[in-house]
């Protein structure tokens, strides 16, 4: 009989020690996510602005970027009563599809880590990391000047 091999689930660590509360995740997820991915233009000129799907919690000294997690058994995919929460089984990512989403806010208030919001721009819909699918590359990790997120498979 073959073993089965588990997909490594990628997710965003945080290194707590080296987060200094500067907000460049905040703001690059924001450039990330607009529809010029300009950063110039994501702040001045887009409106109403991308979300950024990465918050900065501060309780100086402690500052710590918070995000999905991509958890590995998501309570947000069983709470979600339209199946807009999905696993991606292949990549382990927890992804959300915004056409089938109705609102519920069910994700919001299950997420025990904070990691899901209301879109400001859409309020009818939930917005998560997504890992910056479209490039491929998580925007707050690359950007980070202190190194204090990285990509993690486990």
């Amino acid at each position: 009989m073959i073993a089965k091999t588990k997909p490594k689930r990628k997710r965003i660590q945080v290194k707590e020690e080296n987060c200094i509360g500067c907000k460049l995740c905040e703001v690059y997820c924001v450039a990330s996510h607009s529809e010029s991915k300009d950063l110039i233009r994501a702040f001045k000129k887009e409106f109403p602005r991308a979300l950024s799907r990465v918050i900065v919690e501060e309780n100086k000294p402690v500052t710590f970027a918070l995000q999905c997690r991509h958890c590995e058994e998501p309570v947000c995919v069983s709470a979600c009563i339209t199946g807009a929460m999905s696993k991606d089984e292949k990549t382990g990512a927890v992804n959300h599809d915004a056409e089938k989403c109705v609102g519920c806010w069910m994700c919001i208030m299950v997420c025990p880590y904070g990691g899901i919001k209301r879109d400001k721009r859409d309020k009818k819909i939930a917005s998560k990391c997504d890992l910056c699918i479209e490039t491929g590359e998580a925007a707050c990790v690359i950007k980070c000047p202190n190194d204090a997120l990285e990509i993690k498979e486990d």
